[in-house]
């Protein structure tokens, strides 16, 4: 592991991931969800093949995690279980040829959110490019960043949560009230005096009012961030068609809605019209509709502690073939035999040579192919130096695979070429010989003259 830039670079030496670099990268988060103007410190480490073959994908994969202090992105509001946390990173690309490879990766949170709730990040994000030419490729690994969409649905905010701000007038907090008034968690808050005020701050795209409907209740008004809401009130002691309505605590009612805001940040206030009568809060119910892409107030970007670092790509065209490892293919092997040696051939040699007469000298110099798969191979002897015969000769080895080349090579004066041994000898001793032969032969003849005429006298 090397240090390169301040980003740490690890290269593993394992066969099944040799030609990757493997990036240790630290990162500062700000804005969106890293809450309360504060930073948040990301450790990462990004994964980036270091040799290709054109048509082979360039993959990027880069894990993430929080670094090893207080500092974690939070939930910017109260939600329901399945919001969404999505990471993208940016990947330049320079070389052979531009262009910005975007890591995602998205991760559901798993439980119902408020204010500052640890956000889970996504472990893994990843990207890939196709390649299509042969050269070097420069990655360098650039921002991250972090995006919230909040989860589709609807979330309820019981009259006493401390989100409601009870503002003008004396409201009655009621707990424990009769199950069969069907009041969200058994109670409610009431007041009877004339522009008693009440409010929310909520987050989402619509609210709805829930309260009783109660023959003694009486009309109230809605204001939407400040501006008086369509519709702008109604009475709580009517039914929906406007008729007056006998109803006693009759709870868990939605009386009032709005929908179609856009998302993000909103206030709702309720205000009592007629003293005297009653005005109820049982509870609010935040809408949210399924957003198609995350709010940008919840964006936080993150920048590289240190300098870029950057990896080169080699990216070949794929034309060099390899070995093959399985041996499966049928190789040529050839040797060279440097011995030498004087042939004479006759006609009882086995090789059945061809003799062809050349330039002088009776120096050979052997080159065989061993048999490969099953076929033997060629021994050709060629004599060059003084005035007497080349001869080539074809020899089948008796060993299947030699492991070092074979000639088989008859020696001078053998059985096999019609020379006779070399002895020690003069030409004195070669007279003696022949004139003791001659000698023998003499005496032989007289001998045989002498038997046939005593062989006759007995005849006669």
């Amino acid at each position: 592991m090397g240090l390169l830039g301040g980003a740490l670079v690890a290269l593993p030496s394992g066969p099944a991931r040799a030609n990757n670099a493997e990036l240790v990268v630290d990162y500062a988060c700000t804005g969106g969800v890293a809450l309360n103007n504060s930073t948040v410190n990301l450790r990462t480490k990004v994964s980036i093949p270091t040799t290709l073959k054109v048509g082979e994908p360039l993959s990027i994969g880069w894990t993430l995690g929080y670094k090893q202090d207080p500092t974690r992105f939070g939930s910017p509001d109260y939600f329901a279980p399945g919001a969404k946390v999505k990471v993208t990173g940016e990947v330049q690309l320079s070389g052979i040829w531009t262009g910005v490879l975007q890591p995602i990766g998205i991760v559901e949170q798993p439980n119902q959110l408020q204010p500052g709730t640890i956000l889970k990040l996504p472990e893994t994000i990843s990207d890939a490019a196709h390649t299509a030419k042969a050269g070097t490729l420069k990655v360098t690994p650039q921002k991250l960043f972090v995006d919230f969409t909040p989860p589709a649905g609807e979330v309820m905010v019981n009259d006493d949560d401390p989100r409601v701000q009870y503002e003008t007038g004396f409201w009655e907090d009621l707990n424990d009230q009769p199950a069969n008034n069907n009041d969200h968690h058994h109670d409610i808050h009431r007041t009877v005096e004339g522009n008693a005020r009440t409010s929310l701050q909520f987050t989402g795209t619509g609210i709805e009012y829930v309260a009783q409907r109660d023959y003694r209740a009486g009309k109230v008004k809605f204001y939407i961030d400040g501006q008086l809401a369509t519709p702008a009130s109604i009475d709580a002691s009517k039914l929906p068609d406007g008729t007056p309505s006998n109803d006693a605590n009759r709870g868990g009612l939605t009386l009032w809605s709005f929908r179609g805001l856009n998302y993000g940040k909103h206030i709702i206030q309720v205000v009592n019209e007629e003293h005297g009568k009653w005005a109820q809060l049982d509870a609010f119910r935040v809408i949210t509709r399924e957003l198609q892409n995350p709010p940008k107030d919840y964006r936080a970007t993150c920048s590289l502690v240190s300098k870029p670092v950057s990896v080169d790509v080699l990216i070949s065209d794929g034309s060099s073939q390899s070995p093959d490892p399985s041996g499966s293919g049928s190789p040529t092997a050839t040797a060279t035999n440097t011995s030498t040696s004087t042939i004479t051939p006759t006609t009882t040699s086995t090789t059945s040579p061809s003799p062809t007469t050349t330039s002088p000298s009776p120096t050979g110099t052997g080159t065989t192919t061993p048999p490969v798969n099953g076929v033997h191979g060629t021994n050709t002897i060629t004599s060059t130096p003084k005035p007497t015969l080349t001869v080539t000769a074809t020899v089948t080895p008796t060993r299947p695979t030699p492991t070092t080349p074979q000639v088989i090579i008859t020696p001078s004066g053998g059985a096999q070429t019609g020379e006779a041994p070399e002895e020690p000898g003069s030409g004195l001793g070669l007279i003696g010989a022949g004139t003791a032969m001659l000698a023998g032969s003499v005496l032989g003849g007289v001998a045989l003259t002498r038997r046939r005429a005593a062989h006759a006298r007995g005849q006669g």
